[in-house]
């Protein structure tokens, strides 16, 4: 992934803290070196400041869309709506306003990822028991389709996307809400609860979703080989 921002004490955090979650990380000062690299090094996933010395951010996700589908999530100080409403018009996946925490920034690259992963292949667990597509948002037990919601899809991809990782209900809440939350983190364990009830999952005892006390929840099966 590609992190764009003239200040190297964000380049530092947010590339250490994302190299510590698994993920490869490339940096650029400038939008002409962004530009560059964007065209030359194919990231998965571009982190974008919007105030950078030479070009802004806006003039550089709109180049970048040109010639490219590859995930953008801005970086701003401006937090109003119609701000926000321009950068994803421009193309960008996702909008973070600085301060930012760290943590949540790397909910939102998982989510990002995850959604433009969309049509990878199939996951099955327990032997095709539970079956999850990722690309048509379906998932199954005992090859009954479940019926859940957008939220409880939602999460449910977030954390198995990210398994065997804890995610905090911080972390989910950003992952099913993105940059439109305005929602309590607290419920997520609401929808926990009736995700886990549609699975058939039993509270007391889980073995789908498991709760990390004082932290949060993680899936808890391996895919199939």
């Amino acid at each position: 992934m590609l992190v764009v921002d003239d200040e190297r004490k964000i380049r530092e955090i947010v590339g250490s803290y994302l190299t510590r979650e698994g993920y490869s990380v490339l940096f650029a000062e400038t939008g002409e070196a962004a530009l560059e690299k964007a065209l030359r090094e194919h990231p998965d996933l571009i982190v974008l400041d919007l105030k950078l010395p030479d070009l802004a951010g806006e003039d550089v996700a709109r180049a970048v869309r040109e010639v490219s589908d590859v995930p953008i999530i801005m970086l701003t100080a401006k937090s109003a709506e119609s701000d926000r409403v321009a950068g994803l018009g421009l193309g960008a996946d996702d909008y973070l306003v600085k301060p930012f925490s760290v943590r949540e920034l790397a909910a939102r690259v998982a989510a990002v990822l995850r959604r433009s992963r969309g049509t990878q292949a199939k996951l099955s667990f327990e032997g095709g028991r539970l079956t999850i597509d990722r690309g048509a948002r379906e998932v199954t037990a005992d090859g009954v389709p479940l019926p859940l919601s957008r939220t409880e899809c939602d999460l449910l991809l977030a954390l198995v996307a990210n398994s065997p990782r804890v995610l905090t209900r911080e972390q989910l809440l950003a992952a099913v809400r993105g940059y439109e939350s305005e929602a309590d983190e607290r419920t997520i364990d609401a929808h926990v609860k009736n995700l886990r009830r549609k699975l058939a999952d039993d509270s007391r005892n889980p073995r789908l979703i498991l709760t990390v006390t004082g932290v949060g929840y993680r899936f808890g099966l391996s895919p199939d080989a």
